[in-house]
């Protein structure tokens, strides 16, 4: 389990400093668009996959602060992960914020979203991104 205030530090700064937000203007790549129907959610993800193999993931959007960070750290998870492998991680992910036990060291840093189960109204802020990232994994899968 993190110290509550390295969870904090790792959200903010994935919030503020996100690595892997910016808009795809790369016909190679795959795009779905996710967006809440309950607060200001709405990204948009952008993922490049050849043979099997992710090799890279973007996002750009609005998002509060969990939406946002979420979301970066698993396009950090995921980019350079086999399809499979992104998939077993983000089933991970999913047990995590479903309360059940998980693989914590598969996670790195989303374990700071390992309380989130506890503020049942923020689960759809902590997966709307990873659900758009399953999207794509699943459309290149086929």
């Amino acid at each position: 389990m993190m110290d509550k205030e390295i969870k904090r530090e790792i959200m903010l700064d994935h919030y503020n400093h996100p690595n892997n937000k910016q808009t795809v203007n790369d016909e190679r790549y795959k795009s779905v668009h996710n967006a809440s129907d309950s607060c200001i959610d709405d990204i948009t993800v952008f993922m490049l996959a050849e043979d099997g193999k992710i090799k890279d993931v973007k996002f750009d959007g609005i998002g509060c602060t969990i939406c946002t960070a979420s979301t970066d750290i698993m396009c950090d998870l995921v980019t350079g992960k086999d399809l499979s492998e992104a998939k077993a991680i983000i089933n991970e992910y999913y047990k995590m914020v479903d309360e059940k036990p998980f693989d914590e060291d598969a996670l790195e840093e989303a374990n700071a979203f390992d309380t989130l189960y506890q503020q049942a109204n923020r689960i759809k802020c902590g997966t709307i991104g990873i659900r758009a990232i399953e999207d794509l994994i699943n459309e290149y899968d086929k």
